[in-house]
């Protein structure tokens, strides 16, 4: 009995040593971008690391204006709030379009098999969309908004981002639909209900699936850049287009870049922060009847 305690107890030591060195696997970068953005362009690169520098002039510089030396004049350099709220109106609007048409989507296919989706053929044919890499669409794409007139707008971004993302979202909502009895549709529609109101009546029971889908979702169009790149102009740039635009032939500005990074990552902390209780159940969904 004492042995098998004891490997117990070394079981689970070795099991969060393990875990413990994979979150500092994943965490260290990020503190050491942290870290980095309070220093200067030399303290960055210095070796042995100076832990104490610590200076605000790249969060001056990221957030659109720096000193020009020889004046001591200050003038526009990096767009970043109007940029930011570009990624912010793009991912949102994004969010908005898939989850209002992929939540109802996801429900059809879910309470719907074999009637009205014979062997799931269309839901495959969805799925077909998310199969073909993003470069291989790219030039069709750019020509269609080109003779559109809408290039260089908000729009074009938005509409792909909505279009890469609603098959993500009727392929995880479906599996939540799933999840949940159907006889509480039928039991609703008993009493008098519709199905549009039955859909209703249970909608509030996936909010875990609800708020996983959206962070999700917003996620993958806050940090989606090919789109974004080929399809905005010089005032409707999102964050990451705009960062790259920091990596130029004169040289790469570090610290606006670090310093913005972690700008940009604030969001969607905040973001996931908010619906943390629902997005654990929303990941443990289904895993126990």
């Amino acid at each position: 009995m004492q042995k098998l305690k004891i490997k117990t107890t070394i079981t689970y030591v070795l099991i969060a040593t393990i875990i413990g060195l994979i979150i500092f696997g994943v965490v260290s970068p990020w503190l050491w971008m942290v870290i980095s953005s309070f220093k200067s362009w030399q303290d960055i690169w210095a070796i042995p690391p100076n832990l104490r520098a610590t200076t605000l002039i790249n969060y001056v510089r990221a957030f659109g204006w720096w000193m020009v030396s020889h004046g001591q004049v200050m003038r526009p350099a990096f767009a970043f709030f109007m940029f930011l709220l570009n990624s912010i109106v793009v991912s949102l609007s994004a969010t908005g379009i898939v989850m209002l048409a992929g939540v109802p989507a996801a429900y059809a296919f879910s309470r719907f098999k074999g009637k009205i989706i014979a062997d799931n053929m269309l839901f495959f044919l969805i799925l077909t969309l998310r199969m073909a890499p993003g470069f291989v669409e790219a030039i069709p794409i750019y020509l269609v908004f080109s003779a559109s007139g809408l290039m260089g707008t908000l729009i074009p971004v938005i509409l792909m981002h909505s279009l890469f993302t609603i098959t993500f979202v009727v392929w995880l909502m479906k599996g939540f639909f799933d999840e949940l009895p159907e006889d509480l549709d039928e039991r609703a529609m008993i009493d008098g209900y519709s199905r549009f109101q039955a859909f209703r009546l249970i909608l509030p029971l996936a909010k875990p699936g609800l708020a996983t889908t959206a962070i999700f979702s917003f996620i993958f169009s806050w940090n989606e850049f090919l789109m974004a790149l080929i399809l905005t102009g010089a005032d409707t740039k999102t964050l990451p287009v705009a960062i790259s635009g920091l990596v130029t032939p004169a040289g790469t500005y570090w610290g606006a870049i670090l310093a913005s990074s972690v700008v940009v990552t604030l969001p969607v902390l905040i973001f996931a922060f908010a619906v943390q209780k629902y997005l654990v159940r929303g990941l443990t969904f289904g895993a126990v009847k």
